[in-house]
């Protein structure tokens, strides 16, 4: 068995990578008039949470860590924005939308708690 690396062994990034996946499923079925709009914008902002899960890990200093953990729950965020926009534009579903964005509000609480443990270790 190959070596497990710390970020992998963490839910939030275990999560992260998941709605990763499932964002890129999703936005298959757009326009394609917006491959260089919302899915390549949904797509790299949702590939950063869980890169920036995966790099802060690998900082030396827990405030480094908090840097990259604050990094990735803005992604979560602007993806969050651009779902609300894609479900306006009739994109997605309302079903597909509440489904997304009730994984992101978890991962959102996750990075939350990651962060605050990472400030009282300073």
């Amino acid at each position: 068995m190959s070596y497990t690396y710390s970020f992998e062994k963490l839910e939030v990034w275990k999560e992260s990578k998941e709605l990763c996946i499932l964002i890129y499923k999703l936005t298959e079925n757009f326009p394609e008039n917006e491959k260089f709009g919302l899915i390549s914008q949904l797509r790299r902002a949702t590939i950063s949470i869980s890169s920036n899960i995966a790099e802060g890990s690998g900082r030396n200093s827990n405030k480094d860590k908090a840097h990259f953990t604050n990094i990735a729950f803005s992604s979560a965020i602007e993806v969050l924005n651009q779902l609300i926009i894609s479900q306006e534009l009739n994109f997605i579903k309302t079903e597909e939308y509440n489904l997304v964005r009730s994984k992101i509000e978890s991962i959102t609480n996750k990075l939350n708690s990651l962060r605050n443990y990472q400030h009282s270790k300073q």
